[in-house]
């Protein structure tokens, strides 16, 4: 890896992102900047960049927390600083790893020491690492939850708390939080979304000149990094000097109460939750002033905060993807603006260099000397870049499909054979799913050591304390009762003579802990002409959505298996994107044969696959169906070897009974019971059911009884 970064005013494109980086750099009390998109989109290449363009950071002499020799730390643990020398360093880019422990974030104590010796030996982690400089995140959504939770708190209080049985250390934690994210491998939680100041989407451009322009770019600076980089040098000197400007007058915005009361109706007609978009949408606004070299708020500054600050907040369904109306966005401004009394004088330059994209803001000209020299990074690719004064448009979300369209009302099926009416490869257009609802919980049986989540029992990091035991590796849950229990016999042999308890490391005892895990569900949905009766294939989906809402809100990895006419498919690989999930089901659509032992033969592929991948991560097995198969010679017996075969290997499942009708045959029941798992009918399946009983899911050929909706 070169040892020069490559110049932010070197990247092709991504003005958004670009722009929120800055502004950030200005006014770190906005809160960080979540960027979402694929692959190979320069995300890191331009954080580094950024890096480059922080001014240097005068620190403490020998600190390893970076106090500021103006206001040190009073609380800081290598303190007091009273006495101590100052100097400068570079700003700092830390990297979290997706993998990385609670320690490696927060630091560790060293237990033994200060149950022994009543000292603080205390070890730094990437928190105090990123104090006053750059925390980048990539993955963010890949996190587990308890590190993203210990990450924006810190990033909220300025500050990192480590908590060891009754020994704490705290120490300051102020960083420019920026994270990355692919939508597709899952989302993250909202409340956690809110935490981010700002959002913005990328994407590679699919223009070929933008495209040949990366490349170039990127082959010049591998070829000679530090000669490309002195050829922006002049560029990346004066958005240095802009920066440092727009810092230096950000105090002087003056945020008049007309703009308040734009931003707050803005918030108000977007329905976003909390006060929190209010105060970032005010701060980023000031902050695009003061880039612009003005000391008033406008309308556009609103308007633009509104479109950085908003999208990932406002209320909607966890399967929607962020995004803005900009054209309700432009009504509520425009019903709202300031007095003509309240206007600004104008800006004739309009703010250095052109404005927020200008040349001077981060985008050096294409052509030239410059605009020859190399791409942006090793992973980049550029979307179609802006004109200096235009608002970065972010892409306009498709509305979510009506609950029930009105094709033509597909002809009769027969529900004795599954068949569709157009005969074995009958097909009829896709339905809208029913209203969700909420469900009840579905457990794995038994004690797992999977993912933290929130499905079934299981040993974990973090819950609440069932036992002790030796350390395995580095201590970091100390069991106090047990270590004291444990070196008490020894305190007259080791030759104690004072108050202090005499404590080895073998007396130590870790605390083991039972929370809950998250699980791979893997949904079998029956897509056959016995389910496409129009109204039945409905509520089969809202079903199918309820519990794929569930597996989100319960941290769950989920795949989708579908099965019609002569043969079952991979509709969705297991993923942590529920809401591909979702999309998916939306566009199923239903006819034909009903090749049930087809899915549970491709179920258990599926999961022998993902037993190598990851075989902490217990299966949940979900199949809807009504229980009918056809299709082939004796098609029931195929269906029932093939659950006898999950069965046997001890799969977790649970059957959802969509048999609908006066005359029942109960196969999804006999299903269940080969399957060595649970049969439910729809109305049970929801949490508020009067009739419905709390179910978990048995490992056991035990009790599997088919109830039937009264």
């Amino acid at each position: 890896m070169a040892s020069v970064p490559y110049p932010f005013t070197a990247v092709v494109g991504m003005s958004d992102m670009r722009l929120s980086l800055l502004l950030n750099a200005i006014s770190p009390a906005i809160g960080g900047v979540l960027v979402r998109g694929e692959k190979g989109t320069a995300k890191s290449t331009i954080v580094r960049g950024l890096t480059a363009l922080m001014p240097d950071v005068p620190v403490v002499t020998g600190c390893r927390f970076s106090c500021d020799p103006a206001a040190p730390d009073p609380a800081c643990p290598d303190g007091p600083h009273e006495a101590a020398g100052a100097e400068d360093r570079p700003a700092r880019m830390v990297e979290l790893p997706v993998g990385a422990s609670e320690d490696r974030l927060v630091g560790a104590l060293d237990i033994e020491r200060a149950l022994s010796e009543g000292v603080k030996a205390f070890e730094p982690g990437l928190l105090a690492d990123a104090h006053r400089g750059i925390l980048y995140v990539d993955e963010v959504n890949l996190l587990h939850d308890h590190l993203v939770d210990l990450l924006l708190d810190a990033a909220a209080m300025g500050a990192s708390y480590v908590e060891r049985e009754g020994v704490s250390v705290r120490h300051a934690a102020r960083f420019l939080l920026v994270g990355t994210m692919n939508p597709e491998e899952g989302e993250l939680r909202p409340q956690l979304l809110d935490r981010f100041g700002l959002t913005v989407e990328v994407a590679a451009s699919r223009e070929p000149d933008q495209r040949v322009e990366v490349v170039r770019r990127r082959l010049a600076y591998d070829a000679d990094p530090a000669g490309f980089a002195a050829r922006w040098a002049a560029e990346e000197g004066g958005l240095r000097e802009r920066i440092a400007a727009a810092r230096a007058l950000l105090p002087d915005v003056v945020l008049g109460d007309a703009v308040l009361r734009q931003i707050a109706a803005v918030c108000a007609a977007f329905e976003v939750d909390g006060m929190r978009a209010d105060i970032v949408m005010a701060r980023t606004a000031c902050a695009l002033a003061a880039w612009a070299g003005r000391t008033d708020v406008r309308e556009e500054d609103v308007r633009q905060a509104a479109l950085l600050a908003l999208p990932h907040r406002r209320r909607r369904n966890p399967f929607d993807a962020p995004g803005l109306d900009e054209e309700k966005l432009d009504r509520t401004l425009e019903e709202f603006g300031a007095d003509e009394d309240d206007d600004p004088e104008p800006d004739p330059d309009g703010g250095p260099e052109g404005g927020p994209d200008g040349p001077g803001g981060g985008q050096p000209p294409q052509d030239g000397d410059g605009g020859t020299d190399g791409p942006q990074g090793e992973d980049a690719q550029a979307p179609h870049d802006q004109a200096p004064h235009d608002q970065p448009q972010l892409p306009e979300q498709p509305q979510a499909p009506e609950q029930d369209p009105a094709p033509a009302e597909p002809k009769a099926q027969s529900e004795g054979t599954g068949e569709g009416a157009p005969g074995d490869g009958g097909e009829t257009a896709a339905v809208g799913a029913g209203e969700p609802f909420r469900t009840r919980r579905l457990d794995v049986p038994g004690l797992g050591e999977g993912a933290d989540g929130r499905r079934s029992r299981a040993r974990t990091a973090h819950g609440r304390t069932t036992g002790a035991r030796r350390p395995q590796g580095t201590l970091t849950k100390l069991h106090l009762a047990a270590t004291v229990q444990a070196a008490a016999p020894h305190q007259v042999a080791r030759g104690r003579r004072g108050p202090g308890l005499v404590v080895r490391r073998d007396d130590l005892r870790e605390a083991v802990r039972e929370g809950r895990e998250g699980n791979l569900v893997l949904f079998v949905v029956d897509a056959s002409g016995s389910m496409a009766a129009r109204k039945r294939m409905s509520a089969v989906k809202g079903a199918v959505l309820s519990l794929l809402l569930d597996a989100y809100q319960r941290r769950d990895k989920i795949g989708m298996i579908t099965f019609r006419g002569s043969q079952a498919e991979l509709a969705l690989p297991p993923t942590s994107s529920v809401e591909a999930g979702a999309a998916r089901l939306e566009s199923l659509p239903t006819g034909g044969r009903t090749p049930l032992s087809a899915g549970l033969l491709k179920a258990h592929e599926v999961l022998r696959v993902e037993r190598l991948r990851d075989a902490s991560r217990r299966p949940l097995l979900v199949v809807v169906t009504d229980g009918r198969s056809t299709g082939g010679p004796e098609p029931l017996v195929r269906t029932s070897r093939a659950a006898r075969l999950l069965g046997a290997e001890g799969v977790a499942s649970v059957v959802v009974d969509c048999e609908a009708g006066p005359v029942r045959l109960g196969l999804a029941g006999e299903l269940a019971r080969d399957l060595q798992g649970t049969a439910v009918t729809l109305d049970e399946l929801r949490a508020d059911s009067v009739s419905a009983l709390v179910r978990d899911v048995r490992g056991q050929g035990t009790n599997h009884t088919h109830r039937r909706a009264a």
